[in-house]
């Protein structure tokens, strides 16, 4: 089975900055590279995640971090502006979240899976597939025009891949490098490393790519599923 990305328009919806980078950076970088327009939402400010040595306005220094990181990308980057730990699916947050679809036009969107770990990614993965429904409702009224038809819906890998049962298998191992440079722009998150509550980044990543490549064949691969609803799901 080959996918092609040509002229799709590839959204991730991600709850914390550093999200799209551990699950789904190089199935983005390989869109890119195919011809597809990518973008990124990252709905929470990731001002939860202080290092051991605190830094001042963190919020702030994260979403210099997530700008850097989407500048590597070539990705264009959404905001949703809410606190960490406070993520849930009430009509404002869906609403914006629709805007955000209906400015971006997403043909394919990637979001968490909803049993993941953290409350806030299943909080995320809710919206997301709420908005991957009501942004093509013209009874739904926001300041951009409905989409065409809803986009089609991947829910991407577990953090830690546990639980986790693959659909599929992007491979990324080509853009494995573009992955760990988008994880080096997140200085603040990567200074948790020591911290006992807290995976190192980087490790991480590379041994989840590493594991579902060998699952996979590959040197390094994505993994997720197809979210089998009606008007969600496309043919190859």
């Amino acid at each position: 089975m080959r996918l092609d990305f040509r002229e799709e328009r590839v959204l991730a919806v991600v709850a914390h900055p550093d999200d799209a980078e551990i699950l789904c950076a190089g199935t983005l970088a390989r869109a890119k590279a195919e011809g597809a327009e990518i973008g990124v939402v990252v709905l929470c400010k990731g001002d939860g995640g202080q290092p051991p040595q605190p830094v001042r306005d963190l919020a702030a220094v994260r979403r210099r971090e997530m700008g850097a990181a989407a500048c590597v990308l070539g990705a264009r980057l959404f905001c949703g502006g809410v606190p960490d730990g406070g993520l849930t699916d009430d009509r404002p947050t869906r609403m914006r979240l629709v805007e955000l679809y209906r400015r971006f036009r997403p043909t394919l969107v990637l979001a968490h899976w909803p049993r993941d770990y953290h409350a806030d990614h299943r909080a995320a993965a809710v919206l997301a597939e709420a908005a991957s429904w009501l942004c093509a409702s013209r009874g739904q009224k926001t300041r951009s025009a409905p989409v065409a038809a809803q986009p089609e819906l991947w829910w991407m890998d577990a953090v830690g891949m546990s639980g986790f049962e693959p659909g599929f298998y992007v491979d990324v191992s080509s853009f494995l490098a573009i992955k760990e440079e988008m994880l080096a722009c997140h200085g603040s998150q990567i200074a948790r490393s020591g911290d006992g509550d807290f995976s190192p980044l980087l490790d991480l990543m590379r041994l989840q790519a590493a594991t579902r490549g060998v699952q996979a064949g590959v040197a390094s691969a994505e993994a997720f599923q197809a979210y089998h609803a009606f008007k969600r799901t496309r043919a190859w």
